[in-house]
């Protein structure tokens, strides 16, 4: 089978700013705490959380979907390297139907700038969510010690930086691959 050879166009190529490339690779970074925490809590680590008076734990299908959804977070927030990345351009050769051929800079817009929107909204929902109902469980019901607590916020606010990060590396993209 052969693949269709890349073809090249002249907005393609142009380096990312240097500001870009150090926002795509501390979006990772910032979604990596909360991955870490859930992980921890599935782990049976101490982390401060309690569920009616005992430490929380998780167990079975849970805690298949807990650290499910911290490795599709890591592995969703890496792709914004594509932004600032060769791979960005032009996709890898070994993606079946794919490999080979450009990337539409409109498509990789829409789609990053989808995401920023969708992450920015989720992670503050949740994270607004999660915090409030810790500050008002009394009694039964899950709960956390204030160091707990401390290491939740610690964890829990950093990837409110994703979708603005996520953003602003999206507009350079768009600069360098859609004006001239």
């Amino acid at each position: 089978m052969s693949t269709v050879p890349a073809v090249a166009h002249p907005r393609d190529g142009r380096p990312a700013p240097t500001w870009a490339v150090r926002a795509a690779h501390l979006i990772p970074l910032v979604v990596l705490p909360s991955g870490l925490w859930r992980i921890a809590l599935v782990a049976g680590v101490p982390i401060g959380a309690y569920e009616n008076g005992a430490p929380a734990r998780t167990h079975g299908a849970e805690s298949v979907y807990i650290l499910a959804l911290s490795l599709v977070s890591e592995a969703l927030a890496l792709l914004a390297l594509g932004l600032v990345r060769p791979w960005g351009e032009v996709f890898p050769r070994w993606l079946p139907l794919l490999g080979g051929r450009r990337v539409s800079p409109l498509f990789a817009v829409t789609v990053a700038t989808a995401g920023a929107v969708g992450v920015t909204l989720v992670w503050g929902y949740a994270t607004r969510g999660m915090i409030a109902s810790s500050l008002l469980v009394q009694g039964d019901g899950l709960g956390f010690s204030p160091p707990g607590f401390a290491l939740l916020v610690a964890c829990y606010v950093p990837p409110l930086l994703w979708g603005p990060l996520l953003l602003a590396v999206t507009v350079a993209y768009h600069r360098r691959r859609c004006r001239n």
